[in-house]
């Protein structure tokens, strides 16, 4: 939302000529638009929506399924079971196994498809964060720029006063030395030349501090010369449009203009949508699950099988006869070899599974009672922010409207302080008033054309401010 930015009422501002060929020339586009590429604010935003584009990802692979692999090897020592023969073994039996999981989940109360809504959202929503963002700094720039300009015109007043005051110290002279004026009149016009000298000084160190302010608000190196474009004149003959405005028409096409309240809409759609997700933890959960597996084992052995003759005593009636009977018998073990292994005991598995939530220690529950306050927090800041931007809105009509009345009666006092100083010059020259009183009436009109000043670049400032809520760029061409 916008920030409340006040027109710092900067009082004079200096240019070195001679600096004016090295420094590089900045129009206010071109300063907004540095601080949009350079702003350490912006580039936060920045970020923020390069991990809301990785939320959206992440929600849209969790419809693939997952895919991983597992491999062991190790020894068992003493009395164990023979896997092979599943038999009791005192043996060291070393062993390798091998495996692939794959599993994908079907269904989820729907949680993956509104977890895929609600990034999408949050992904919009954080892009209009960053425009939000980008607009305060470059109303923020205008104001920094404004000031310059505003000391900038004040040198130039500053800088007449003290010629000014030197041609009067001439003349002083002059009607000192005709014996029109006493000499210590001369007192007087030195002590003005020496404040004007002063104001000088003073407003060195007030241009620089409004560049430093600008150069900060860009992130430029303090040390970069830069030189502001003056706007043409022509800028500040149309500044009647205040009374024009209306408070519905206006605030309405910040309704639409404005990317903080937009959102804010969005962030409302993503709390609704966290509530179907928390909702869907009560729901079950589908999957299909699969895998490949083999092994093997230095105790799988294979029986080596030999030719016996054994002596077997038949009976033929009744009388025994020895023969010899040939048979095969186990004559000892082989490995198996490794390769053999791997193939014999290479196993598949496909299958689905069902989790059903029966009780979560109320973590569930607790979860949807969480969503369902966010949503209502939401819903109360989305209200806030309209009836902050009603609320900034009317304000920033009223200030235009104010400072439009304020421009003309500062036209009004400017033109009688001018005709009061022309009339007290003629009349300091003929040596008819004292330096006290040319002075006074000097002053008066030197307040006058400073407020002048002023008061034109606090209301082109108000403006700007509502073109800001109509949606118009800002710019001073």
């Amino acid at each position: 939302m916008l920030k409340k930015i006040t027109l710092t009422l900067m009082t004079i501002g200096l240019f070195f000529a001679g600096q004016v060929s090295a420094q590089e020339s900045w129009s206010l586009a071109k300063c907004i638009e540095y601080a949009r590429l350079n702003n350490l604010s912006v580039k936060q935003a920045q970020y923020t929506i390069e991990n809301a584009k990785l939320d959206n990802q992440w929600n849209q692979f969790s419809r693939l399924p997952t895919v991983s692999g597992r491999a062991s090897a190790g020894y068992q020592f003493g009395r164990t079971i023979d896997p092979f023969s599943n038999t009791f073994v005192t043996e060291r039996v070393g062993f390798n196994s091998y495996g692939v999981d794959a599993s994908m989940t079907l269904y989820a109360g729907n949680r993956i498809n509104n977890s895929i809504k609600q990034s999408k959202i949050d992904l919009e929503s954080a892009h209009l964060q960053a425009q939000a963002t980008v607009n305060d700094i470059s109303l923020s720039i205008a104001n920094a720029y404004l000031n310059i300009l505003l000391a900038q015109e004040q040198l130039d007043n500053a800088q007449n006063r003290l010629r000014l005051s030197q041609n009067q110290l001439e003349q002083t002279d002059k009607l000192i030395n005709a014996g029109t004026l006493p000499p210590n009149d001369r007192l007087d016009i030195v002590a003005q030349i020496a404040i004007d000298e002063q104001g000088i000084i003073e407003a060195q160190n007030l241009v620089t501090t409004g560049y430093l302010n600008l150069k900060q608000l860009m992130e430029i190196d303090p040390n970069t010369d830069i030189q502001i474009v003056r706007p043409d004149e022509a800028l500040f003959q149309d500044m009647d449009a205040a009374q024009l405005y209306n408070l519905d028409k206006v605030y309405s096409a910040a309704l639409q203009t404005q990317p903080g309240i937009r959102a804010a809409d969005l962030d409302l759609e993503s709390a609704k949508l966290g509530e179907n997700i928390a909702r869907g933890s009560f729901l079950p959960t589908l999957s299909l699950f699969g895998g490949l597996s083999t092994n093997y084992s230095t105790a799988a052995k294979n029986p080596i099988f030999g030719l016996e003759r054994f002596p077997t005593t038949i009976y033929f009636d009744d009388v025994p006869t020895v023969v010899d009977v040939e048979q095969f018998t186990s004559i000892g073990t082989e490995n198996i070899s490794f390769t053999d292994q791997i193939n014999e005991n290479f196993g598949q598995n496909f299958g689905v599974s069902l989790g059903i939530p029966i009780y979560s220690n109320h973590q569930n529950k607790i979860n949807l009672e969480r969503a369902r306050l966010a949503t209502l927090n939401t819903e109360v800041t989305n209200r806030q922010l309209r009836q902050q931007l009603k609320s900034d809105v009317q304000l920033a009509i009223t200030n235009a409207r104010a400072s439009s009345e304020n421009l003309k009666a500062a036209q009004r006092s400017l033109e009688a302080t001018e005709a009061a100083f022309d009339n007290a010059q003629k009349r300091f020259d003929l040596g008819a008033i004292n330096t006290l009183e040319f002075i006074t009436a000097r002053n008066n009109y030197d307040i006058s054309q400073v407020e002048l000043i002023r008061s034109r670049y606090q209301h082109l400032f108000n403006l700007k401010i509502i073109d800001f809520y109509l949606g118009n760029v800002i710019q001073l061409d």
